[in-house]
């Protein structure tokens, strides 16, 4: 059992590295293991909509995108974390996880989702809402915690002080692991939920 975790911070010992490092604390007491991507430093283009992905199956830039996919494919859970400069996720990350979630064409249905967000102040739910609706589009469970999924802080390592903040990334990864876990047995057991033949509208008559 494995968790993919995806940093958007463009520094690796950042606020944002700091809240992903509590909740990996959980997940190896859980004996879940876990690997961190560093995107926000990574130079990542966002989506052209060419659509070569629905005939090649990966994206057609070959980046840290395509070595993503193939992770995420692997894995049971990923965890989603931002920092908030201007009220929204790092833009490298959205362009990143645009198009690792369009162009990839496995099944993600039962991964479970998490999304975290970290500012000095505000913007966090607008951040956190927006993380959620890549889990939401993709029949993932999105695994929830006792607050809205954020830490405070301004100043490099000022995060360490935000004891409700990182208190909410451990019971987080406690309550992912349990549902990534009971997911695993109720597979075993029913298998993954029967899926319809997809039915696409549009309002263009």
């Amino acid at each position: 059992m494995k968790v993919l975790m995806v940093n958007g911070s463009p520094r690796k010992n950042s606020n944002t590295g700091i809240a992903l490092a509590e909740m990996e604390k959980i997940f190896l007491q859980d004996e879940i293991e876990t690997e961190v991507l560093q995107v926000g430093g990574q130079d990542i283009r966002g989506c052209i909509a060419c659509g070569r992905c629905a005939q090649t199956g990966c994206c057609v830039f070959a980046d840290l995108v395509n070595e993503a996919a193939a992770k995420f494919e692997q894995a049971g859970g990923l965890v989603i974390a931002s920092p908030v400069y201007y009220a929204s996720a790092n833009g490298t990350l959205i362009a990143f996880l645009d198009r690792l979630f369009y162009s990839t064409p496995f099944d993600k249905t039962m991964k479970v989702g998490a999304a975290a967000a970290v500012a000095r102040r505000g913007g966090l739910s607008a951040t956190f809402d927006q993380l959620n609706k890549y889990f939401t589009i993709s029949g993932m469970p999105v695994a929830s915690s006792q607050y809205w999924n954020s830490v405070h802080g301004r100043l490099p390592g000022e995060a360490v002080a935000d004891e409700e903040g990182l208190q909410t990334m451990r019971a987080l990864a406690k309550n992912m692991a349990f549902l990534m876990k009971s997911i695993a047995l109720g597979k075993e057991a029913y298998g993954l939920p029967e899926k319809e033949a997809r039915v696409s509208t549009h309002f263009v008559r």
